[in-house]
């Protein structure tokens, strides 16, 4: 099997740097009151975060069990901060239309 821990460490770090990017401009536009859009990019970011931590774990173990392990809670974790994201999309797409 493929390992994709790397691939996985470099999405979700890359994706973190976005969704802080998105809540430090909502701030600075004073416009986070309005909407639900940096709630969804501030649990973007947990899972982001934690999906770069098990990655992380998953390619520094040493035991085949525990990087599987590690390697599918990453997996999970970045499928869900992805979808947070794609919602927060949504959201803008929807004030812009």
């Amino acid at each position: 099997m493929e390992k994709k821990s790397p691939h996985i460490l470099n999405a979700s770090s890359n994706l973190l740097g976005f969704s802080l990017i998105i809540m430090t401009s909502l701030k600075i536009a004073k416009i986070s009151q309005n909407t639900h859009l940096d709630e969804f990019a501030g649990l973007a970011s947990i899972f982001f975060a934690c999906s770069c931590f098990f990655s992380f774990l998953a390619i520094r173990t040493k035991t085949e069990k525990r990087e599987y392990t590690f390697e599918s809670i990453a997996d999970y974790l970045f499928l869900i901060a992805l979808f947070c994201i794609v919602l927060a999309v949504i959201i803008v797409s929807l004030k812009i239309i």
